[in-house]
């Protein structure tokens, strides 16, 4: 059994993925974390119907589904959001669909994850990206991010952002925590979260009990 370590609550999980062999790993992974699959599904209107149904704490979407492996999951996972506002998803995929994934970041309800499948060796990290994403927070791949970040509009919201907020930020849109963003920028934790409360004071995100200011800079950020 792997070393992973336990969560809070054990995960309520639904799976989408049409690779037999790829769903029951993934679900071993997660069953061997200390996670309940509540269902296993190949295609994407058999995912929409779970995740109604089951109603789980985060559900494990792959993009390419049949009936033309193109990008049914991806767009099973938008309506599955629409039908259940704010349910969590965590997209995995061999290559970034800019156009579904920036849809599925829109409505800024927080709970998304969008990983590349050739970047999830760490099973650790995996299930992290996994509970955070159930929290409600996000858990992008750098290249996710970058390809994302492609576009440069001239009403850029983050114009005020300095280089150093803008790593910081692009950090924080990979998940990671204040600690994570210091020995990636190689800064200390206090640094980290100085630039993160000038990054929340100039997108204008007020600290308030019901919003997660984490998540709508990053959902800003994405969306520039």
């Amino acid at each position: 059994m792997h070393d992973l370590p336990v969560t809070d609550k054990p995960l309520r999980v639904v799976i989408a993925e049409d690779s037999a062999l790829i769903r029951e790993g993934i679900a071993r992974l997660i069953e061997e974390s200390g996670g309940t699959v509540v269902a296993k599904v190949g295609d994407g209107e058999a995912f929409v119907r779970a995740v109604e149904t089951h109603r789980p704490d985060v559900s494990v979407v792959d993009v390419r589904m049949p009936p033309t492996q193109r990008d049914e999951g991806l767009r099973a996972a938008i309506e599955a959001r629409r039908r259940v506002p704010g349910t969590p998803i965590l997209v995995l995929s061999q290559y970034v669909e800019r156009q579904y994934a920036t849809e599925l970041l829109a409505d800024r309800a927080g709970g998304v994850g969008y990983l590349l499948k050739d970047r999830v060796g760490d099973i650790r990290e995996f299930m992290d990206g996994l509970r955070r994403v159930a929290k409600g927070g996000t858990a992008l791949d750098p290249e996710v991010v970058a390809q994302l970040m492609a576009r440069n509009r001239a009403d850029d919201p983050l114009v005020t952002l300095t280089p150093r907020e803008r790593e910081v930020l692009a950090a924080m849109a990979e998940g990671r925590t204040n600690i994570g963003i210091a020995d990636q920028l190689s800064i200390t934790e206090g640094a980290a979260e100085k630039h993160i409360s000038n990054i929340f004071g100039k997108l204008e995100l007020p600290e308030s009990p019901n919003d997660h200011r984490r998540v709508l800079a990053v959902l800003a950020y994405l969306g520039s």
